[in-house]
């Protein structure tokens, strides 16, 4: 104890005062100074930011999206050089923004995001990360892309399926559209039929 006062310059006494040091019951990373050398310290303001070692992903939704937001759930991350992985939503909380007094204030939804994997995010610090929930899921399902939707004189929609050569129009009922698909179903419908495309 005196030898680590004497490196700090103090009165080597061998005792600390309560308050004259911070301690963390763990590994802590400083995130920011909110003090300058030779600023006096005073009870209750903070001289610098911390948060843990573990590396997360943050991402704010507008409430209207909250109902992607469910703990444990799987979703999708693309890093900053465009490689895609996996992760699980580990917390959530309310946040709200009051605004400069121009602005009205703003509630988001802030998530809190576990990598599988987290070497992933290993040399990354602040960096644009892409994350994407999944609002629904169907498995096992026929899609088309939606391009290849008609519009049907009597209302509703179709696909143009070619065979042998030959097209015809098949009625589709169309169910969950995703990432520039859809969802349908219909009479003579199948894995593996080829639908025509808007050229």
């Amino acid at each position: 104890m005196r030898g680590w006062q004497g490196d700090l310059g103090v009165a080597k006494t061998g005792t600390v005062d309560q308050g004259r040091i911070a301690h963390a019951a763990g590994p802590v990373r400083v995130d920011g100074l909110k003090a300058a050398v030779g600023d006096r310290a005073r009870p209750d303001t903070a001289v610098l930011t911390r948060t843990g070692t573990v590396r997360l992903v943050t991402a704010e939704l507008d409430v209207s999206d909250e109902r992607l937001v469910v703990r444990d759930a799987p979703v999708t991350l693309t890093l900053p050089d465009g490689k895609p992985t996996t992760g699980r939503i580990t917390d959530s909380r309310t946040v709200v923004d009051p605004g400069d007094g121009k602005a009205d204030p703003v509630t988001k939804i802030a998530v809190t995001v576990t990598p599988d994997d987290a070497a992933v995010l290993a040399g990354l610090d602040r960096a644009s990360v892409r994350v994407g929930f999944t609002a629904a899921e169907r498995e096992d399902v026929l899609t088309v892309p939606v391009a290849a939707l008609l519009a049907l004189a009597e209302g509703g929609y179709g696909v143009q399926v070619v065979e042998d050569g030959a097209t015809r129009i098949v009625p589709v009922r169309t169910g969950m559209f995703a990432a520039g698909r859809v969802e349908v179903t219909g009479d003579g419908l199948a894995e593996g039929t080829t639908v025509g495309m808007p050229a």
